[in-house]
């Protein structure tokens, strides 16, 4: 993307839900490395890895290293489903370095820490608040093929749940490979799946009771 981004093509307005995502960079900090580092949705693709970015508003804050931490304790288990997780704010990438360094919450974070000082890649998510020039607390998903396959955007006020993530991957992990199918409610691997046809309208309580 422009100025510490780059672009591999012009990004449409908005992402939205069901729309395939244009490949881009950001600059990054690796904890699991000590360094900074490139975070590449192009190559990510080129590898058939999923992506989830983690939006949130600013390093050393409150309810940021409470997120983190709740995100860094499901990272092995999201990365076993090959999902790359990059968290992303505002910041710096220098910021993110000190931030944890200093931060005892975030002694387990490994996954990449990207940064959008320019806004940019929070504008192109709609997480962007303008009043503020913080990124909102924004989840996504996007495929292997580039197609972002989950939104989830909360106010600055109320944190996200890890478990709930992994759910919607795992979801979503499955219906990759079995498109025809469709997840309930509360849907966990291992439960039951819908197939939509006309034998199924007004028959999904037997279809999952059966």
């Amino acid at each position: 993307m422009s100025c510490e981004h780059n672009h591999e093509e012009m990004l449409p307005e908005f992402a939205k839900v069901g729309q395939k995502v244009p490949a881009f960079t950001m600059e990054a900090f690796d904890p699991s490395e000590g360094g900074f580092c490139e975070v590449d949705l192009g190559a990510l693709r080129e590898k058939g890895k999923w992506a989830i970015l983690f939006f949130y508003p600013a390093d050393f804050t409150f309810v940021c290293p409470t997120e983190l931490a709740d995100l860094a304790a499901k990272h092995a288990e999201l990365d076993k489903l090959g999902a790359e997780v990059i968290s992303v704010s505002t910041d710096t990438k220098f910021t993110h370095l000190a931030w944890k360094t200093d931060e005892r919450m975030l002694a387990d974070v490994k996954y990449k820490m990207a940064a959008d000082p320019t806004g940019e890649v929070s504008r192109f998510f709609d997480v962007w608040d303008y009043d503020t020039g913080l990124a909102l607390r924004g989840t996504f998903i996007i495929n292997p093929d580039g197609l972002l396959v989950s939104s989830e955007v909360n106010f600055y006020n109320v944190g996200r749940n890890g478990d709930e993530l992994a759910r919607k991957m795992e979801a979503n992990n499955y219906l990759k490979d079995h498109p025809a199918e469709a997840c309930p409610a509360k849907w966990a691997p291992g439960d039951k799946t819908l197939t939509p046809s006309e034998k199924l309208v007004g028959k999904v309580y037997e279809a999952l009771n059966d």
